[in-house]
């Protein structure tokens, strides 16, 4: 895989270098809430900029319907995207129209550009490798040279992930080359023991992960909405807790291989419960009662890790060599329910061990709830494509890249 340091000792002055970055960042109206991706690639970006490539930044937000639609527009991680680099940044109002033609033939040396999002066209997602291949070759004219460095987008078999590169001189991008080192310290160099924490909504959504890791991990703490189908599969009343009963044979097989294989697998033992799912818009009080995690009622719903779960969890993260994050403990975005995901922060700040946040949610709940992020290892820009890259599947977006 050629890096952008072997591209720019090749020069790029005066060529026009497409970057597919992921300015996929969360908006309220057209105010982002967390700008960590836009920050991630932007060095990338200033680097080809001093070295006077005309660049040309695409990207997704959302997910659109293959149209142009007004609440997925790029304009705001545009103007974000200047304010970093401290330099205009002039922004296409399509994505291989008029308007992306006029602006990429109006740079400079030294210019950035932004084109609109590539999802509203539906040829960047299309399942059909002719349209999207036709995609690829419309925007394949407007750059000379490739640079992929959308880390969260490499698990996707989309037109500027996969078939744009193909079509181009490429290389990574500084992002996607550490986000690959972070990755490998997981998987071939681990120091132990290794600790997997995994929250977030679905227990379906890690099923592969925590498959893979099985074979990997010391040791695998579970919380969040996940977490419910677990104790449902212990025989625990759940109340209206996110279940999803129709895994639960597959989550007792890997409880079951956990056991066979001396990995220690644990669950909330307390947790937090309330009969009305908070109000994240103006966080009106909760008032939530913590219950032991085999004590739920039937008509009240898990919402978070109690105070005596987050104890054990900073015990089980103490001696950690290693620790991968991924997915929070609760509903975070309300203050009731944000203090067991707060916990296994602070427990990942406490630690000596190397500490991953595994993108998603998680990397933005650290943000929210006020960490500093140097404070850890690393914080991913991409949850899906560092989960998949565990479970050791194939990412398109990476095995385009390489020569």
């Amino acid at each position: 895989m050629k890096t952008i340091d072997e591209l720019l000792a090749d020069g790029v002055a005066g060529r026009r270098v497409f970057v597919r970055a992921d300015l996929n960042v969360p908006l309220e109206g057209t105010t982002i809430t967390d700008d960590g991706r836009i920050r991630a690639v932007q060095p990338t970006i200033a680097k080809l900029a001093a070295a006077g490539a005309r660049v040309v930044v695409a990207s997704h937000l959302g997910r659109p319907k293959g149209a142009p639609d007004p609440a997925f527009s790029l304009a705001p991680a545009a103007a974000r995207l200047g304010e970093l680099l401290g330099a205009d940044v002039a922004f296409a109002t399509d994505t291989v129209g008029e308007s992306a033609r006029a602006t990429v033939a109006g740079l400079a040396d030294g210019q950035v550009a932004v084109i609109e999002n590539l999802r509203f066209n539906a040829g960047e997602t299309a399942k059909d490798d002719a349209e999207r291949g036709a995609f690829a070759d419309q925007l394949a004219e407007l750059a000379d040279v490739y640079v992929g460095d959308g880390f969260g987008a490499v698990h996707r078999k989309h037109a500027s992930v996969f078939d744009l590169p193909a079509r181009l001189p490429h290389a990574a991008g500084g992002l996607i080359a550490t986000e690959v080192g972070v990755l490998k310290k997981l998987t071939e160099d681990v120091r132990r023991p290794y600790v997997v924490v995994l929250g977030g909504a679905k227990v379906s959504d890690k099923l592969g992960v925590i498959d893979h890791l099985l074979e990997k991990a010391d040791r695998i703490l579970v919380g969040g909405g996940m977490a419910y189908t677990f104790l449902k599969a212990k025989g625990h009343e759940v109340g209206i807790s996110l279940l999803q009963e129709d895994q639960i044979p597959t989550v007792l097989e890997y409880l079951a291989r956990a056991e066979k294989r001396g990995v220690e697998f644990v669950l909330p033992v307390d947790v937090l419960v309330s009969a009305d799912f908070p109000d994240l818009k103006t966080k009106a009080p909760a008032n939530p009662a913590t219950v032991a995690s085999n004590a739920i009622p039937a008509d009240e719903e898990g919402l978070d890790i109690g105070p005596e779960t987050r104890k054990l969890y900073a015990a089980k993260l103490a001696d950690a060599g290693t620790v991968f994050w991924n997915g929070p403990m609760g509903v975070f975005e309300h203050p009731d329910y944000a203090e067991g995901t707060k916990a296994v922060a602070q427990a990942l700040v406490d630690s000596p061990a190397f500490t991953v946040v595994g993108g998603g949610d998680s990397a933005a709940a650290v943000r929210i709830l006020g960490f500093d992020e140097n404070a850890f290892g690393h914080i991913s820009t991409g949850g899906g494509a560092s989960l998949e890259y565990l479970e050791g599947k194939t990412l398109p977006g990476l095995a385009a890249l390489e020569d």
